[in-house]
């Protein structure tokens, strides 16, 4: 018979005994025997960074990670495997190499790569450089017939500034105490309407922008870098969408590049650029995009109730999404290996779900949610089903489908690939003394903290926007937010092989206790959106 040990905490300060939480610390020695001793975490982390790379939502790159990753779950006896599309989705797109060259005096190479879903050269172009600087719909008649045969420089040039601190980041004990804080968020009633206004006129520009660099018959474009220090950050451009404008071939180059470009410029010197960019569209038509899932079954009257965990397993294009997002993935498959290698039997069925279209506003767990568990109606106003669904209208009450009264929590990881330092309650404060409780057997590796403010921009957000428990967990940020995110530094090199290890324990874990809680995980109010 397991050994249970049940540890009863504090709620804050208030002093305020909460119920006893049961703690399997016979399970958990095991989940950290198997974690610590006897990790597979880095061989998964290594296959989906050096062996597929890069995973571009509905590239062949992102076909391929979708089918090793069903494999892997059925080596492990895991059930229900399978790939669960989501309509829609638009175009794949790849690139193989990209090269920009100075020609003519000083003649050097320039570190520049291409933007997503943006045409390729179809070989070398070789043109003048000019400078355009387009920020609203008026200024695009200033360059109606100037811009034939050119090549682009986006904007102006930027000043450089030298960090004032480490490029590198570990919590400690100051910033922890610092989590819980709570601000208390202020009145906002004109906030939606500004967003909306703001995302539709960048989305309005882009599409001018687009047909006009095309009607022009300019030869490619070049934007600067948004981080400095050699780092290119580049994400999406054109579009992904059939029929859609996708402009011409745009890059972003490294600021050290592009910045002496826009003096020379700026000098009234001729720049004369060589751009060469291999990148090609898959697909013709647009295509729906997929998420994998997997489970262990649960047993006995709770099976049909549902625990989740999950990461996306799509990326951006230039590096290999390392921290972003191939450590939340290996994490997670990870802790479900652990749970099968023990020989967990969860009273809950325990679902893992490796989501696809992350980058491009959580589209395939959005998706899944809608599906399964809960959504609020559909605008009937076309302008506002254009909108993603964070900035809609409300549009009625909460529409909830078979499994909403079975689903329990979603655990997800996204946050680069720090060591776990704890878990953000995002309000849920019934949900504090539970996660202290579980988090008590692992303090001595680190995670110790319960916050219970909000943290969002990933996967767990269309879970809470429905009313459904869904959670991140805090972690240290390393180089995440200074180096690697969005960046083609997103590589193996830049991931600490010890904190996934800690990090797929305590999923594991978790997963594991809430399958087995006597009751689901409570949940906040829902907030009504009529």
């Amino acid at each position: 018979m397991l050994k249970r040990c049940l540890i009863v905490v504090c709620l804050g300060a208030s002093g305020l005994v909460a119920a006893a939480e049961p703690v399997d610390l016979d399970m958990v020695s095991r989940i950290r025997q198997e974690a610590f001793h006897n990790s597979q975490v880095m061989a998964t982390f290594s296959h989906l960074t050096e062996d597929i790379g890069a995973r571009l939502t509905n590239s062949p790159q992102m076909a391929e990670a979708n089918a090793w990753t069903r494999g892997r779950f059925k080596e492990w006896g895991l059930a229900n495997v399978h790939d669960e599309a989501f309509d829609d989705f638009g175009r794949g797109w790849e690139f193989s190499s990209a090269t920009v060259e100075m020609l003519d005096g000083r003649t050097q190479p320039l570190h520049a790569l291409p933007k997503a879903w943006t045409p390729g050269t179809d070989g070398p172009v070789e043109g003048e450089l000019v400078q355009v600087n387009i920020k609203k719909l008026a200024d695009i008649e200033t360059w109606r017939g100037k811009l034939g045969g050119k090549i682009l420089l986006l904007g102006e040039a930027r000043e450089y500034k030298r960090a004032t601190a480490s490029d590198s980041h570990r919590h400690d004990a100051t910033s922890l105490e610092g989590l819980q804080e709570f601000t208390i968020p202020k009145s906002s009633a004109n906030e939606r309407s500004k967003r909306v206004k703001e995302y539709e006129e960048r989305l309005e520009l882009a599409k001018a922008v687009n047909t006009l660099f095309a009607e022009e018959g300019a030869l490619a474009a070049i934007s600067i870098s948004s981080w400095d220090n050699g780092i290119i950050r580049v994400a999406g451009g054109g579009s992904r969408k059939a029929g859609e404008p996708v402009g011409i071939p745009e890059l972003a180059m490294i600021a050290e590049h592009f910045n002496p470009l826009a003096r020379a410029l700026e000098n009234k010197q001729t720049v004369k650029l060589r751009v060469n960019v291999a990148a090609r569209f898959t697909d013709e038509t647009n295509q729906p995009g997929y998420n994998t899932l997997a489970e262990i079954p649960g047993s006995g009257r709770k099976a049909a109730e549902i625990v989740m965990l999950g990461a996306h397993l799509d990326s951006w294009h230039t590096g290999t999404g390392a921290a972003d997002n191939a450590a939340g993935v290996a994490v997670m498959m990870e802790a479900m290996r652990i749970l099968k290698a023990v020989g967990a039997r969860p009273d809950r069925t325990i679902r893992v779900a490796l989501w696809s279209g992350e980058e491009q506003g959580l589209i395939g767990s959005q998706d899944y949610v809608s599906r399964h568990f809960a959504a609020y109606p559909e605008p009937a106003e076309p302008a506002q089903k254009a909108l993603p669904g964070s900035l809609r209208n409300p549009t009625g009450p909460l529409q909830k489908k078979r499994d909403y009264d079975r689903f329990s929590v979603y655990f997800n990881m996204d946050n680069g690939s720090g060591r776990f330092r704890g878990i953000y309650a995002q309000e849920n404060l019934a949900a504090v003394p539970i996660f202290e409780a579980w988090l008590a057997p692992f303090h001595d590796v680190g995670a110790t903290t319960v916050a219970t403010r909000n943290t969002g921009s990933t996967d767990h957000i269309p879970f809470d926007r429905v009313g459904l428990p869904g959670f991140q967990f805090i972690q240290d940020r390393l180089d995440y937010f200074t180096n690697v995110h969005h960046s083609h530094l997103d590589t193996w090199d830049h991931v600490e092989p010890e904190d996934l290890k800690q990090a797929a324990a305590i999923v594991a874990s978790f997963a594991y206790h809430a399958a087995m809680r006597e009751e689901r995980m409570p949940r906040k109010p829902v907030l009504e959106r009529d």
